[in-house]
């Protein structure tokens, strides 16, 4: 009776302690629990490889650099530890930062082994089984809009080329795709939505679920509630940009509901506490139970549209350089410590000073808390800006109720931003956390995420640091003589309108049996203003002066191609590209223009140049002067470019047509 009496009056003098503490210091208290049941099922957190090409300089990475990478975005209990891959269904045309090859250029043309998609996919499940799968177009082959760009006036076509590809992932690669979108930030079609459906339970696939319409709330929100037939084909609901809010009518519906592409940020400290919210708040907000980067990794050229703008920074594959930047870690806050199939705690929301928590069990006695006290302004959350925050220093008790009363030790992982003196600390591991009688007290200051858990697997991986940051090299040749080929297109070129793959060229024996070719021959549904001629860039955005040398071979009877250096605009403004361009045409003609679209000519003349013939390039600029030879005789010379000053090499043809390019070398000065 004693010893109970004892317990009784420590328990009353802790509540007294604790209660004085609150009064004084402005302490909040906040329950977590599942007496009344629980939330919505967590779907997980994802990066976006896509939209376009922005993993494209990733596969060029040599070893052990390309899997550490890999290591980082995809290993369980190591980095990010995604949860889910989403990848672009390459359509041959402009998407954002470049073009990713079809799986079908033409009705007639099968292939499954163009463009990185499917090794970046086997590469993120061979680090977790478990990763969720999901393609999405962002553009079509020409063929399927028969003509017009507009991929729903066949939609059993277009059902059946999606459809393709998901069969393709799983007899070639092994891969089980489980989610379909429509098409990216585009109109829907509901007859088309439908009939997906219908082509994917004839092809067995009744298990690959669709998300619609990735792009707003409405009108999708609205005709799946007014469709039976189409709510029952759509499985998820999923929002580009939402600012971390969904409508009323989307709740309505029972749907998942998903940021299906989120961030599209600067991957600086900004850009990381910028993610922080998105991640809980998404949920806090918009009940929204999956969240989608764009992109994945930033492996692109950083001077095409939304540099930058991943989880982390792999752009410089001949260097073998790569940043893991914040982004990386606050994810790891969620998604070391959760799992799809895990669910939301009913108890979650804002803090009183600003920030907000959730909380996830799995329902088998684990709890994972995440906090966060983002004050910066996110304005460069830019699609929509998220609203300006008032977030000040507070101290938080959370009081553990039901399943979760028992607890009585938390481990912690917290993160600081300190966005003055950039000494911002990432997850880095406490002390765990002792639970008094049932609850445990945080002083949060502003600009802070901490995660408090169950769940003792955490781990803060690392590698040596790669090798220093360096430029693309000055002196530069591919001739394209890889005979076993892992990709479609060759090293660090990057397509901007149509698509460049390695080609073997059995009709000639000589010189240029392994060449690199453009193989679009129409103009594809497109999502962005391709340009009307093809062109893929390399080499160092600053450089100036220089020369470029390749070889050229025009297949078809009217046609022509260039060498270019100074290009200056690459994504989806590649039509208003400026530079120096050196044509020849296959009627024996050429010339030098100050643009992609050849309207601005400093020079003219005749070549000799005709189809199926191998000719030599080269262009050399120098200050405001260029000059071009033609198999090793001047052509042209003294040329005046007053603009741009500088840009990429490049390579292209006058229209979608077949063209091959070899022997390609570079010097810049």
């Amino acid at each position: 009776m004693k010893r109970g009496r004892s317990l009784w009056f420590l328990s009353l003098y802790s509540l007294c302690v604790y209660s004085l503490r609150s009064l004084l210091c402005g302490a909040q208290s906040y329950y977590l629990d599942d007496v009344f049941g629980l939330g919505r099922v967590f779907d997980g957190v994802g990066g976006l490889s896509g939209g376009g090409a922005t993993s494209r300089l990733l596969v060029n990475y040599a070893e052990p650099y390309r899997s550490q990478i890999l290591d980082y975005l995809f290993k369980p209990n190591f980095g990010a530890s995604l949860q889910i891959l989403k990848v672009e269904i390459g359509g041959d045309a402009q998407t954002t930062d470049g073009t990713e090859p079809s799986h079908m250029h033409y009705e007639n043309d099968e292939n499954y082994f163009r463009g990185y998609e499917w090794w970046l996919m086997k590469e993120a499940k061979k680090r977790n089984p478990n990763i969720t799968l999901i393609g999405l177009p962002w553009a079509f082959p020409g063929w399927i809009g028969r003509g017009e760009n507009w991929p729903y006036d066949f939609p059993d076509v277009t059902a059946s080329y999606v459809v393709s590809w998901i069969i393709g992932a799983k007899q070639y690669h092994d891969l089980d795709i489980d989610y379909v979108g429509i098409w990216n930030e585009r109109s829907f079609n509901s007859k088309y939505i439908k009939l997906l459906r219908y082509t994917l339970d004839k092809s067995g696939l009744d298990r690959v679920r669709i998300i619609a319409s990735d792009n707003l709330w409405e009108p999708i929100t609205f005709c799946v509630l007014l469709d039976q037939e189409l709510r029952d084909a759509v499985d998820v609901l999923g929002a580009h940009y939402p600012g971390t809010t969904a409508v009323k009518s989307a709740l309505m519906t029972g749907k998942k509901l998903w940021s299906s592409e989120d961030y599209s940020t600067f991957n600086d400290e900004v850009g990381g506490g910028c993610w922080a919210r998105i991640l809980n708040q998404n949920y806090v907000n918009g009940q929204m139970t999956a969240t989608i980067s764009w992109n994945l990794v930033a492996s692109y050229y950083q001077d095409l549209p939304f540099g930058r703008d991943g989880l982390m920074t792999a752009q410089e594959p001949w260097s073998g350089n790569y940043v893991v930047e914040s982004p990386i870690w606050i994810t790891a806050h969620t998604t070391q410590f959760t799992q799809p199939g895990w669910t939301y705690l009913q108890t979650v929301g804002h803090l009183t000073h600003g920030g907000s928590y959730v909380a996830l069990t799995d329902r088998k006695g684990n709890l994972t808390i995440v906090v966060e006290t983002m004050t910066h302004d996110h304005s460069v959350c830019i699609r929509p800006p998220l609203p300006p925050f008032n977030v000040t220093a507070q101290i938080a008790t959370f009081f553990l109720k039901g399943s979760f009363a028992s607890i009585n030790e938390l481990q912690v992982w917290h993160s600081r931003f300190d966005f003055k003196t950039n000494k911002s600390l990432f997850f880095q591991k406490l002390t765990p956390l002792q639970v008094s009688n049932g609850s445990f007290t945080l002083d949060l200051d502003v600009d802070e995420v901490y995660t408090i858990t169950t769940i003792t697997t955490g781990l803060k991986g690392s590698y040596p640091d790669p090798p220093p940051s360096a430029p693309f090299p000055k002196t530069y040749k591919d001739n394209f003589n890889v005979q076993i080929r892992s990709f479609s297109e060759a090293p660090n070129f990057a397509d901007q309108t149509g698509v460049f793959e390695y080609f073997t060229n059995l009709t000639d024996p000589g010189a240029h049996v392994y060449t690199l070719r453009q193989v679009v021959t129409q103009r594809p549904i497109t999502w962005v203003a391709d340009a009307d001629q093809t062109v893929s860039v390399i080499g160092d955005y600053k450089w100036q002066n220089g020369t470029v040398w390749c070889d050229v071979y025009m297949e078809q009877e009217d046609g022509g191609v260039f060498v270019a250096l100074r290009v200056d605009n690459g994504g989806g403004s590649v039509r208003s590209a400026k530079g120096i361009f050196f044509w020849v045409f296959t009627d024996g003609t050429y010339k030098v223009t100050n643009d992609l679209s050849g309207k601005s000519v400093l020079a003219e003349g005749l070549s000799g140049t005709r189809a199926r013939v191998w000719h030599t390039l080269t262009l050399s600029v120098k200050g405001n002067f260029a000059s071009g030879e033609l198999n090793g005789y001047l052509l042209w010379k003294n040329a005046v470019v007053l603009e741009p000053n500088n840009g990429w090499a490049a390579i292209g043809t006058s229209s979608f047509e077949l063209a091959q390019f070899d022997n390609f070398a570079l010097q810049a000065e």
